[in-house]
């Protein structure tokens, strides 16, 4: 059966779904943002189903491309289509605008080999002055002339507060951008009351300059700390499938409940991350079960990877 239904006017009404689907959204999310949020005036067919327009579902994929560009689904659920479309319009023009490179003071023992070997056109970077941590400040000229202090480190606690207001004090900028890999949820939130636009460190280094730009504008993050996947997933479904189906010969069904689990946990991780949240502790407890069952996946993708060797079974080339 067609997932759109016809009205008595002949205008093509779409079931969750199908209305889901079509702007880009989990439907799990769709339900939610519908629940806390009231989006739309969805009407119901005489099965008591939701019945979205193709207005509707344009403004779904508005909502969505904004919130994916860090904006608060709480805030967007009341405006327009119209300035939604003014909204991402904007925010679109400002992207594709080009210009000079944002001047940086960099605190990083990696970073700074990285983006010189990109280069200042590919990064979009000026770094003028840079050390290696925040207990080397002393080698930072205070007289740098630059605009943003970008602070990298792996791991971060509530031992950096001091450190990070030490290092803005000592070099002049407007503005610092804290990169973490893992970092408990009160010092984000700390960090952020000082100022700072904190994030996890982006996987492709040319999104510094937006970062950078960002923090400079005021506006808050384009990322959140409930970005997905602590590594990157070993076994997707396919891969998860072929270990299932070569088990079959076995006697021991145990490649095939962990294949079961795998799938269950690594869809509540990305389910996590798209989850909406309605204020900033709703978005650090959606970012916790995001953490929690990515680590989860990750010692069970270890667990799967022992067992596929003990029994012969398949393994994905990258593995």
């Amino acid at each position: 059966m067609d997932s759109s239904i016809r009205t008595g006017q002949e205008r093509i009404m779409y079931r969750t779904g199908a209305a889901a689907r079509l702007a880009g959204l989990p439907v799990e999310t769709l339900r939610v943002w519908e629940r806390r949020y009231g989006l739309s005036e969805a009407q119901r067919s005489e099965r008591g189903q939701r019945l979205y327009s193709a207005e509707q579902v344009a403004r779904l994929g508005l909502l969505k491309q904004l919130v994916d560009q860090g904006h608060s689904i709480g805030v967007l659920a009341g405006l327009s289509r119209e300035q939604l479309q003014s909204m991402l319009g904007h925010n679109l023009q400002a992207q594709a605008q080009p210009s000079a490179p944002v001047r940086v003071v960099l605190v990083s023992n990696v970073l700074g080999r990285r983006l010189a070997a990109m280069g200042r056109e590919a990064t979009g970077l000026d770094v003028r002055a840079q050390c290696a941590s925040l207990e080397r400040l002393d080698e930072l000229p205070a007289d740098a002339e630059a605009d943003v202090m970008v602070i990298e480190m792996s791991e971060l606690d509530d031992s950096v507060l001091p450190l990070v207001a030490a290092a803005r004090q000592r070099v002049n900028v407007a503005a610092a951008v804290v990169l973490y890999r893992f970092c408990p949820s009160a010092t984000i939130r700390a960090l952020r009351a000082q100022g700072c636009l904190v994030v996890r460190v982006p996987a492709d280094l040319g999104e510094l300059a937006l970062l950078c730009r960002s923090a400079l504008g005021g506006q808050r993050l384009p990322l959140s700390e409930s970005e997905p996947a602590i590594t990157p997933r070993r076994f997707d479904e396919d891969a998860l499938v072929t270990i299932t189906t070569a088990s079959d010969r076995l006697s021991c069904e145990c490649p095939r409940h962990l294949s079961d689990l795998l799938m269950m946990i690594g869809s509540f991780e990305r389910y996590s991350v798209q989850c909406a949240s309605r204020n900033p502790e709703d978005a650090d407890l959606h970012a916790l079960l995001a953490r929690a069952s990515g680590q989860a996946r990750v010692i069970l993708e270890d667990a799967m990877e022992r067992l596929a060797i003990a029994e012969g079974l398949p393994l994905p080339k990258s593995t």
